[in-house]
């Protein structure tokens, strides 16, 4: 199991937790950002695979900023797949 607390950059949330094991997206945790957005992406993620859902959120952009929380959370599922 890849456990990590990722530090996301150029949005509201501070951190984000996440744990994958054999390539499924076994929890996800939003620390900072918008509450009800950020659990509702942490709900959708779980129980899918993490190149799934990396595949669904690399690209979403948050009003011009050219990443989101979303976005970073797809980065974090990267860097723990990498692991």
């Amino acid at each position: 199991m890849a456990q990590i607390a990722y530090k996301p950059h150029g949005v509201c949330s501070r951190q984000i937790n996440v744990d994958v094991e054999d390539g499924i997206v076994k929890s996800v945790q939003f620390i900072g950002g918008c509450n009800g957005n950020t659990q509702g992406v942490a709900k959708l993620a779980v129980g899918r695979p993490a190149q799934e859902v990396i595949d669904l959120l690399k690209d979403t952009d948050c009003n011009g900023k050219g990443t989101s929380c979303p976005a970073q959370l797809a980065k974090a599922l990267e860097e723990a797949m990498n692991k």
